[in-house]
């Protein structure tokens, strides 16, 4: 076989795909930067400084590996039923919120269609549209880093399908407003809300489901329940759509580790809520204390994190000089936020190792 055959063989829009920017792993970052394991301060992911819930740890142990998970997802979509006031067929479980997203675009998308993606926001909407062969229309937000619905609307075509909206905003931390919703769900266009970090919010447009079949919310256990590893989330939406979706998914796509764990954190929901108390908490006083800081602008954020803002060709040098002194944070590719990375709120220690550090680089 010639060196080059096996590029038409393979799908054309997916030989040059433009990959997902992730994060390295710990073990990566001790490697660039010869501090060891210990000592590096990882604050680029928006993870759970607090982990997982006991007794989440305590089920994976003791989960039976030769057993295959339930397909239906019977306890897992009651138990989301109970925390979240919707009904079980508005809920569908999957491996993290991101198989999620490829599922709408298996569901809802061809190639050629056209989704909207509002900048700047989470990298993973348009790589999955790259995988699906979608094109993908590229609508700024505004100075506040706000949703305008005049904006969007004016961007629709012919083969426009879905839009995202995330909420909070990753990486700019602001909540969408819930009129702004309103006026795209009135587009008839699917509309995905990302609500990744609700809990850190406590605003939510899951109540718009009832009435508008148009709308998917997104959720996940990553962050507020600390279950980044597990790779488990979930999707709230009308039961048509949920039906759907459970139609197209793998049947087996939630391993029974994460089963376990999302079940037992739904049960030790208040104390994995009163770790997200302190991590709004910790936000503020990390806002605070940078703002202290010359020469940085951190913006406010309904999240557990916040973007940084900094003077012209500041954030990367900035950027550099953390990693290193083993401080990770989280820097993005695109112009928009060229001046800016995000720094993820983690314990009060974290925090006071990150500003002392900022204040020298300053």
């Amino acid at each position: 076989m010639a060196e080059d055959s096996i590029e038409n063989l393979i799908r054309p829009h997916l030989v040059r795909v433009d990959t997902y920017d992730a994060m390295d792993a710990p073990e990566t970052l001790v490697e660039k930067s010869g501090i060891s394991l210990e000592n590096i301060i990882k604050l680029n992911g928006n993870e759970n400084p607090y982990g997982g819930s006991p007794l989440a740890v305590k089920a994976v142990a003791e989960v039976p590996l030769h057993i295959y998970p339930d397909p239906r997802q019977i306890k897992m979509r009651k138990s989301l039923s109970e925390y979240t006031g919707m009904r079980e067929e508005n809920i569908v479980v999957g491996a993290g919120a991101d198989e999620l997203i490829d599922l709408i675009f298996r569901l809802f998308i061809s190639p050629g269609d056209t989704i909207l993606d509002c900048e700047p926001t989470f990298g993973m909407y348009s790589f999955c549209a790259g995988l699906a062969g979608a094109d993908v229309h590229y609508v700024q937000r505004d100075t506040e880093f706000q949703i305008d619905p005049v904006t969007v609307k004016s961007a629709i075509t012919d083969t426009t399908k879905l839009m995202f909206v995330t909420s909070p905003n990753n990486p700019t931390g602001n909540v969408a407003r819930e009129e702004d919703i309103l006026a795209l769900l009135e587009t008839g266009l699917i509309v995905v809300v990302d609500e990744a970090y609700f809990e850190f919010a406590k605003s939510s447009a899951q109540d718009l489901v009832e009435d508008h079949e148009n709308l998917i919310i997104l959720r996940t256990m990553s962050k507020w329940a600390g279950l980044a590893g597990l790779r488990v989330g979930y999707g709230i939406m009308s039961p048509k759509v949920a039906s759907y979706m459970m139609e197209i998914k793998p049947p087996y796509n939630v391993n029974v580790a994460a089963e376990a764990a999302l079940l037992a954190s739904l049960q030790d929901a208040n104390y994995l809520l009163g770790n997200v108390e302190k991590i709004i908490n910790e936000r503020e006083r990390m806002m605070q204390l940078i703002s202290g800081v010359s020469g940085i602008t951190p913006w406010p954020s309904d999240g557990n994190y916040l973007l940084c803002e900094f003077g012209e060709n500041e954030a990367l040098r900035v950027f550099k000089e953390l990693a290193s002194k083993g401080i990770f944070v989280r820097n993005f590719k695109s112009d928009r936020l060229k001046n800016f990375f995000r720094i993820a709120v983690g314990k009060p220690e974290e925090t006071d190792l990150l500003v002392d550090a900022l204040k020298q680089i300053m």
